[in-house]
């Protein structure tokens, strides 16, 4: 096979997302990349979870860590002995019981390999990295395995008179692209997939109201957390993203509530350090096309849907989509069926992420402010509600199997924002309280010794890959 990547250096990429989740390691590693090269080529710092500040009650915080949550007791998940220890008032917070979140707070981090048998957990890791070197970095990868990058911008798409299927691209210096498959990575536009194919958009700004991000990098400041940061604030919320050579910054807001330029003033108002570029706004829609397999065209990444950054997930659904296309590449022509499938799986996907992205805004507590207080009245998705109500009916979580947030992050964000159960697993009654409060302390203890024996991050990251000065700002 043969692969033409078309970009023009006159159009920008939106850039702005610097964080990631865990799959992005795997992802990295299936294609061969040296872990080393690309944190040092990134900028890159690693990522334990990301913590949520005033998303429930504006007074409080809590993460939502990557790892495992406690350690089960036989068939019971440690968050219902963890609920009769607090009915009883022998628990902590659930955060001690978790290895990431006590990482986080002593400003942790170490490649962990734990042996046969081991009663610790793994301690799975993301990334911090700038996304437009990361795109950098990716390209001279594709370039180096036989990719060929052609400059250039599309101006018309030519189309097959018998069956309809995209048979070419032109391009303003006049030449023509041919191919049998078209991957159409045009961002929000779908320059093939909706203006040309009109595949159709599914809104969901009904549910995820913010519809602007204004974002801008200051200066790196110290200590140099694992954690991506998502500060609550009037009409939205604010991240800050920690890298080698700079603070990434951005306020995600609804512009029904507030306008660019108090948004913009506001984040400039809450950084850590001096402004290192002017700020810029991003606009954008929250849903997904109605199909993003439509004849010979598959949409990936923003030109496919986006939901909205809050959990780290766009990068992560590119690299599904791509896992999804591998799987499903035709050897010959294209079928109903295989497109049916891709379509089916990447809705149902997309769908999923919504919900638990929605849940963050429904389960708020900040009363008077009146963004968080239409969120928190609002009717949310059939499926969404059900999780919540079986939540906080059993402390049970319904999460299937293939879904990208588990039952482990289910119950750090439905707890962390206080959707308590009325009632747990009836099982966890048949341990002595005794026993309970021992098993409680010593899996505290046994994170704390762990971690202990952990580096500063910021000390890890300065082994791993140097600091590089002549890192450029997005």
């Amino acid at each position: 096979m043969s692969v033409t990547l078309v970009e023009s250096d006159e159009i920008g990429i939106v850039g702005v997302g610097e964080a990631t989740i865990p799959s992005i390691a795997l992802f990295n590693q299936s294609l061969g990349i040296d872990e080393a090269a690309f944190v040092a080529a990134t900028g890159g710092t690693f990522k334990l979870g990301i913590a949520f500040d005033g998303w429930g009650k504006p007074d409080e915080a809590y993460v939502h860590a990557f790892g495992l949550v406690g350690s089960a007791l036989g068939v019971v998940p440690f968050h219902h002995y963890w609920l009769r220890g607090r009915k009883l008032g022998i628990a902590k917070q659930l955060g001690h019981y978790i290895l990431h979140t006590i990482a986080v707070a002593g400003n942790r981090f170490a490649h962990v390999q734990r042996p046969p048998g081991s009663v610790l957990p793994p301690l799975p890791y993301a990334y911090h990295f700038d996304a437009s070197l990361y795109a950098r970095f990716l390209r001279g990868f594709a370039e180096n395995l036989g990719v060929v990058r052609q400059e250039g911008k599309i101006v018309a798409v030519e189309r097959d008179q018998q069956n309809g299927d995209v048979a070419a691209v032109l391009l303003a210096n006049g030449t023509r692209v041919t191919g049998d498959l078209f991957i159409d990575c045009s961002g929000f536009r779908g320059l093939l997939i909706e203006q040309e194919l009109e595949a159709g958009f599914e809104d969901w700004t009904q549910w995820l109201q913010c519809d602007r991000a204004v974002a801008v990098p200051c200066e790196r400041v110290e200590p140099l957390i694992p954690l991506t940061r998502s500060i609550a604030r009037e009409a939205g919320w604010q991240w800050r993203i920690p890298l080698q050579h700079r603070t990434g910054n951005g306020y995600v807001f609804s512009s029904r509530r507030i306008s660019e330029d108090e948004a913009t003033a506001t984040l400039l108002a809450n950084l850590d350090g001096e402004a290192k570029a002017d700020p810029r706004t991003i606009r954008f829609t929250t849903g997904r096309r109605r199909k993003t397999w439509v004849r010979n065209v598959v949409a990936i990444g923003l030109s496919s849907g986006f939901i909205e950054p809050l959990e780290s997930t766009s990068i992560h659904l590119i690299q599904t989509a791509i896992n999804r296309l591998l799987e499903l590449l035709p050897a010959g022509e294209i079928t109903d069926a295989t497109r049916d499938d891709f379509n089916e799986r990447s809705a149902l996907e997309m769908e999923r992420v919504r919900d638990f992205i929605i849940l963050h805004y429904h389960a708020n507590q900040r009363e008077g402010e009146p963004f968080w207080d239409e969120l928190r009245a609002m009717e949310v998705p059939e499926a969404l509600q059900h999780k919540m109500d079986l939540f906080q009916s059993t402390a049970r979580v319904s999460a299937s199997f293939d879904e990208l947030f588990d039952a482990r992050a289910w119950i750090q964000v439905l707890i962390g924002q206080n959707i308590m159960p009325k009632t747990y697993h009836p099982i966890a009654d048949l341990l002595p309280e005794s026993r309970l409060r021992e098993f409680l302390d010593r899996l505290e203890r046994a994170h704390i010794e762990d971690v202990s024996r952990m580096p500063d991050h910021g000390e890890f990251v300065s082994k791993f890959a140097p600091v590089k000065r002549d890192l450029v700002p997005a």
